[in-house]
């Protein structure tokens, strides 16, 4: 199980935002390139980055900044926020991005996903799905649709994606532990895909928690506030991600 540490992305600082709320900012500073290299530094093996600018205004914002990740970092960084156009998700990875995430897209427009499966391959396009009690949300989690997480899911998967990030929007950022109910039922819909579970990881327990499940498929976690509010509680994520090998 792998641990992707978060860099969100605004105003070229790294924040949090409570439940992707834009109003429930925190500020964890202002050097993300250095930040990005501590984690690399403490063992990260992947970073999870948001550019939260590009998702409130619909195209990337910090290509610049993935540019300069590129160059200073020696492990793999995946990007999410404003990627609404085939031609962002290229800007974007020719950046140096490892992989792109496609969020709202992916669900107003599933041929998109197997367009771009297509031309860039299934291992640098992740399907982002955000849900909430099973519901996938969109609009920077403002609407919630009818539209089960899982059904999307293998959807998309049968249009090629294979790697898919799964958020439970009840429980990001709250520090209260994963929904492992929701992660089950998203991972055991899609078993032929890699599953990136986000949301509510508080603990190193939390990885035990997950592996628990038995779910061959989880690839890993994204950790975002925790690891901010004790930095030094990463090589203890990872220690639990080294066991937490799912049968």
């Amino acid at each position: 199980m792998k641990v992707y540490p978060a860099i969100d992305l605004r105003n070229g600082k790294c924040v949090r935002l409570l439940q992707g709320k834009a109003e429930k900012e925190t500020v964890y500073g202002s050097a993300p390139v250095e930040q990005a290299l501590a984690w690399q530094n403490g063992g990260g093996p992947f970073l999870h980055i948001v550019d939260l600018d590009g998702a409130f205004e619909g195209h990337p914002v910090h290509l610049p900044l993935f540019r300069e990740l590129a160059a200073a970092l020696t492990i793999p960084f995946e990007v999410g926020g404003g990627l609404r156009t085939d031609e962002d998700v290229a800007a974007v990875l020719d950046a140096g991005a490892a992989r792109v995430i496609l969020g709202s897209r992916a669900v107003s427009n599933p041929e998109a996903v197997h367009r771009l499966v297509e031309r860039h391959g299934a291992e640098r396009i992740v399907v982002g799905i955000d849900a909430r009690n099973g519901f996938v949300q969109v609009a920077g989690w403002t609407e919630t649709t009818a539209i089960r997480a899982e059904d999307l899911a293998q959807r998309l998967a049968a249009l090629g994606a294979r790697i898919f990030i799964y958020t439970d929007t009840a429980t990001d950022g709250m520090l209260k532990g994963p929904n492992l109910e929701a992660v089950s039922a998203f991972a055991r819909a899609v078993p032929d895909c890699a599953v990136v579970s986000s949301g509510g990881i508080h603990a190193p327990s939390d990885l035990a928690a997950l592996a628990a499940l038995h779910l061959p498929n989880l690839d890993g976690v994204i950790i975002g506030k925790a690891l901010y509010e004790n930095p030094e509680s990463l090589r203890d994520y990872l220690a639990a991600a080294s066991g937490a090998s799912c049968p």
